[in-house]
């Protein structure tokens, strides 16, 4: 338990040292040795779900030790409900990446699993790390394993494609640094004391005009990483020049990054300029929306379409963040996993057929189902869970975003569902030129469906997007505290309404104003002793909501609230 993070971070990094000892020949050694090692990452985290305390507002598993004493750095490691969640899909999407590409990847194979499962330690690293310094370091990672995947086992143009991801990359990095730097010493002259603690810096009161500095700074690197408008251009060319498995880490994981460092630095450090620059970042917000869906609409290449939804999706991701209120920031997170589990899952199938036909045209397809009906039935179900269709996990992160924006702005609102209907019209319009009609071109009609290894990548992500769909209570309750946490820096007014309010049996449209972390949007729920329940016992309740009477038929009170209504 003293050393379970770092059990996980490094098993990957143990696994790519152990690949340099076998011989290069040896390419089915090569590709079980990369499987166990994601595999046995993947079962080695599963217990974090299991032992994180949702109830626990401190973080958790901490491990902390001298890194770089005489400036201050240590190797200080943490998870609350926000990275506990993104660990565990890092974890679960690396392997899966890692078991898609055993037919995929026939040249440079033992070159080829190792960056991919260092590529693995970096985005864990940076997931863990609550020393800011360390967690520099980890993002830094990322850039040189993810930047050979795509420069040797890309596609056409895969040199400028890695270019172009590792330069905007590398420059929105090289600013954030000098915001690291300039909080560093900030807390220095506060203090007296040389320290990148992250949980140090949460603490901090700073100036204005320096806030709105620091978040420029960081703005830039972590926009570029989302991506946001108009700092996107490096993605579609990075997913479509990419292996598949490179195009599933990069969707599913990495683009997290940058949407992590919002929530994990810029919202809770800087939380007067997050305020400030919300018109900024919601223009920016609305018109990545609407692009990215007509752009997406407009594709004809299969890889490149799915590229730009990503570009339409963690638009309202970020929408959804900057509502600055409870609801819109858990379901800012929710989707976060969603997209991960959806839009991976859409990469998966493109190499399905790529690796048949060798071409991502999607003028070259046309009647699959009549050929693959398994892998028609699985692209389905993928399609209806990125669009959004109730009983899957992304109606569940798209309604508690628009509740929180509804909250917020109601154009704001009316923009954000524009986004939706469009992200429908492209993926179904997706999906009936590539499924339905008749089999035109002669080398489709004897395509192989799905095989054993290859439904074996899908089977996670569909049991995930049922569930999520289904259930997502215990999502939501591991992320309580975290938006507790975000909401008390960014927006305090919130919490004071919750702390000052009298206890409610039935919340009311006034309520819709102010909530304690997602439970209820105003004051505490009433206990059967008519007093106010604790967060804990308010979190249990909230498991179970109140009935709702016909005055207030319509209004959700919490992001549970909302996913058990969307059941």
């Amino acid at each position: 338990m003293n050393h379970y993070l770092s059990l996980i971070l490094f098993l990957p990094l143990a696994g790519a040292l152990l690949l340099l000892f076998v011989p290069k020949q040896n390419d089915d050694a090569i590709r079980w040795i990369a499987n166990i090692v994601a595999g046995l990452g993947f079962v080695l985290s599963i217990p974090l779900w299991f032992w994180f305390n949702p109830q626990d507002p401190a973080f958790q598993f901490v491990e902390r030790a001298p890194w770089i004493p005489s400036i201050g750095a240590d190797y200080f490691l943490g998870v609350d409900g926000l990275s506990t969640l993104l660990i565990l899909l890092t974890t679960l999407m690396g392997s899966i990446a890692v078991l898609s590409s055993w037919t995929a990847i026939t040249e440079r194979v033992k070159e080829y699993y190792v960056f991919l499962l260092v590529l693995q330690t970096g985005m864990l690293g940076a997931f863990m790390a609550l020393d800011f310094l360390l967690f520099f370091l980890f993002w830094e990672l990322m850039l040189v394993p993810m930047y050979f995947l795509i420069g040797i086992w890309g596609s056409a143009n895969r040199l400028y494609s890695a270019i172009k991801f590792f330069l905007y990359t590398l420059a929105g990095s090289v600013v954030m640094l000098l915001g690291i730097l300039a909080l560093y010493f900030y807390n220095h002259s506060q203090t007296g004391v040389y320290s990148f603690d992250v949980t140090l810096f949460h603490t901090l009161n700073l100036p204005e005009n320096l806030q709105w500095w620091l978040f420029l700074a960081f703005f830039l690197g972590f926009a570029i990483k989302v991506p946001m408008f108009p700092f996107h251009t490096w993605l579609p060319d990075a997913h479509t020049d990419a292996p598949t498995a490179g195009s599933v880490i990069l969707a599913a994981v990495m683009l997290k990054m940058g949407t992590y460092g919002f929530l994990r630095f810029s919202l809770p450090i800087l939380p007067e300029a997050s305020r400030a620059f919300v018109p900024m970042m919601v223009v920016l917000c609305i018109i990545g929306i609407v692009y990215g869906a007509l752009v997406a609409l407009a594709q004809k290449d299969w890889k490149r379409l799915v590229a730009y939804s990503s570009v339409s999706h963690m638009a309202m991701v970020m929408l959804g963040m900057f509502a600055l209120n409870p609801v819109g920031i858990t379901g800012s997170i929710i989707q976060q996993l969603n997209h991960g589990i959806s839009t991976g899952a859409l990469f998966l199938l493109v190499g399905v057929v790529y690796e048949r036909r060798h071409t991502r045209e999607i003028s070259e397809y046309g009647g699959l189902s009549k050929v693959m009906p398994a892998y028609a039935a699985v692209f389905l179900l993928m399609t209806m869970s990125s669009i959004g269709l109730p009983t899957l996990n992304g109606f569940i992160g798209e309604l508690l975003i628009l509740q929180g924006v509804f909250v917020a702005n109601k154009i704001w609102a009316a923009f954000a569902a524009s986004g939706v209907v469009l992200g429908a019209a492209y993926m179904l319009y997706l999906y009936q030129r590539t499924m339905f009609g008749k089999v035109d071109n002669p080398k489709n009609e004897h395509l192989a469906d799905l095989g054993p290894r290859e439904f074996a990548t899908f089977a996670p992500l569909i049991a995930l997007a049922i569930w999520i769909g289904l259930y997502p209570a215990p999502f939501l309750r591991r992320l309580d505290t975290s938006v507790q946490h975000i909401i008390a820096r960014v927006s305090p007014q919130y919490n004071e309404r919750a702390a000052s309010a009298e206890c409610v049996s039935v919340p009311t449209p006034e309520l819709m104003a102010a909530s304690p972390g997602g439970q209820f949007l105003a004051a505490a729920p009433c206990g059967p002793d008519g007093k106010p329940l604790t967060p804990a016992a308010a979190g249990a309740a909230s498991a179970v909501p109140p009935p709702v009477p016909a005055a207030t038929t319509g209004q959700v009170s919490s992001p549970q609230a909302a996913a058990q209504g969307a059941r």
